[in-house]
This record gives structure tokens, sequence and C-alpha cells, in this order.
């Protein structure tokens, strides 16, 4: 157990490398990783499970004692994102399926690895399990809205069919991640440690399926499928802060805001996108997971050696980041 347990820890620590390392695989092993493009949606249920077994209650208890923060986070995640992936997607002339595919990963909830970098980068991390917990408990209606309005007219969009995809891989795992919790505190609190393996196992396998199953276009238009992809990481991360900034939140606040917005739930786009779409669709996607964590960590070095002691002192409840990524 105590192996697992240093090993889970040293998985989670090393996410975007082996995220990294996983999309090399996926490029290199084109023909063998493209087979687990099945596994997508599987394997993100269990993600979203894992997600929902680091739940509580309590993590929604800054939405009521401080509303304005989480109200203008989570408005910023939905309203940024979608615009600013369907504005760089329209700029850079991308396909139809590659425009779809960044307005997917915009129109995502927000990704919880982006829990451990507010940690990190010395944020408000109530804030960001409240916008992350919210943000995904939103997703089942907005994401399919905002890709039908924003892609629609570009591509034929079920959305009907996101909205049933979405309940199905996850909120119902992470309702019943959190009932599990609810009902066996104890047993979850002996397990939480170990998820990182789960869920960084599950990202590396959908990650290297999406490449695997792209290799040729990406090779062909990988430089702009990135650069799209770093814009759009950029741009959430900055317009995030200035979001918060603009309503006069604490510099904690303006942090979490900031790398919730900037750090989507790539997996659930991807998976998304396999489905309804085409793999080419998922690869902002696949290439999204590995930058988002890459800035992030970034971003997280820089403002770690920047406290916000200046300012009053906020409530951290919880104080737990999730480990999920």
């Amino acid at each position: 157990m105590a192996f697992l347990v240093a090993l889970a820890a040293f998985v989670g620590r090393w996410f975007g490398v082996l995220v990294l390392a996983s999309a090399v695989v996926g490029l290199l092993a084109a023909d063998q990783t493209a087979q687990l493009v099945t596994w997508v949606n599987p394997l993100l249920g269990i993600i979203m499970f894992g997600m929902g077994l680091t739940l509580r209650p309590a993590d929604f208890k800054i939405v009521a004692t401080h509303p304005q923060a989480a109200l203008v986070g989570v408005a910023a995640q939905f309203v940024v994102m979608p615009l600013a992936g369907w504005g760089l997607a329209m700029a850079l002339q991308l396909p139809p399926e590659l425009v779809v595919g960044m307005v997917l990963v915009g129109s995502s909830p927000g990704g919880t690895a982006s829990n451990v970098i507010v940690y990190l980068a010395r944020g408000n991390v109530a804030l960001s399990v409240a916008m992350t917990s919210v943000s995904t408990l939103l997703a089942p209606v907005l994401t399919p809205l905002l890709v039908l309005l924003l892609a629609g007219s570009i591509l034929p969009v079920d959305a009907a069919g996101l909205l049933t995809s979405i309940l199905q891989v996850v909120l119902v795992p992470v309702i019943l991640g959190l009932v599990v919790r609810l009902l066996f505190a104890r047993l979850v609190e002996r397990v939480l440690p170990l998820l990182p393996l789960v869920s960084v196992g599950g990202i590396v396998v959908v990650v290297a399926a999406v490449v695997g199953a792209n290799a040729d276009a990406l090779l062909s238009t990988g430089a702009l499928v990135v650069l799209a992809v770093v814009l759009h990481n950029a741009a959430g991360l900055a317009l995030g802060y200035l979001a918060a900034l603009a309503v006069r939140l604490p510099e904690s606040a303006r942090r979490a805001i900031s790398v919730e917005v900037g750090m989507q739930n790539s997996g659930l786009a991807a998976a998304l996108a396999t489905t309804h779409f085409t793999p080419l669709a998922a690869l902002p996607a696949a290439l999204f997971s590995v930058w988002h964590n890459i800035s992030g960590a970034l971003v997280a070095g820089i403002w770690s050696r920047r406290p916000t002691t200046t300012e009053p002192p906020e409530p951290t409840e919880p104080t737990e980041p999730t480990a999920t990524p």
C-alpha cells in the first residue's frame, strides 16, 4: 500500500510529463494506439467517478458564502473559452472538424488538475474546487448548447446526443462518486491517495489514442493546431484573470479564476469529439491536455514566488485540492 501511495504521488507530480510522453508514443506507434479510441468514453467515466469521490458537500459552500467570485468564474469559463476557441479557429482558417474541436474544448467544464495548480500558485483552492464542480454540473446543458450555437453552421451538431453522452460519462459518474463518498467515507478516505494512478492512467491512454488516430493530420497541420491550442490556453489564463480583476476580487481569487478558465476538461472534449464527430475533431483536445498542464505548471511556478499576503485573508474551506487531473 505504501508503495502504491508513493507511486500515485509520483504520477500526480509528473502528470504533465507523462501526458507529453503519451502523445509522443501515440505519434510513434499510431497503428497500435489508434485502436484504443474505443476505450475513451469508458475511461472518462472512470476518471469522472474518481472526481466524484474527491468531492464533498462542503466544496460548494463558497458558492453561497462568496457568490460573486463563483459567478464571475463560472461565467468566464463558459463565455471566454468557447468564444476564444471559435475565434482562433476561424482566424487561423482551420478545417471544419478542427473548428468544432476547438469549440468543444472551449465549451467543456474546468479540468480538475486545475485545483492542484491553483494550490501550487497560492490561489483560492476552495473557489477552484467549487468552480470545477459547478461547471461540471452545468456542462450537460451548456456544452451542447454552446457547440450548437458556435459550430452548428459548420458541421451538423447532435445537441441531444452530446447531452446524453455528458450525462452518461460525466454527470452520472460524478454524482455516483459523491454518493459513494457520503455512504462509505472511511473507505474512500483510504483510497483517495491512489486516485492519481487511475486518473493519470486514463488521461494518458486517451491522449495516446487520439494522437495515434490523428498521426497523419498532426504531421501535416500540427504546427497550426498547436499554435491555436497555445493561444486558446493563454487567452483563458489572461482573460480569466482580467475578469476577476475587473470586479476587484482579491489576488488569490484572480489566480484561481485564471487557472480555472485556462484549464479545460480536455478528456471530455476528446471523448465527445470522437463519439459525435471525427477523430480529427478530438485532436485539439489531445494537444490541449498536453499543453495546459505544462503552462499551468509554469504559471504556478511564477505565482508561487509571489505571495498574496498584502490582501485580507480569504476563507479557504475546503482546503483539500483534488489530485485528479
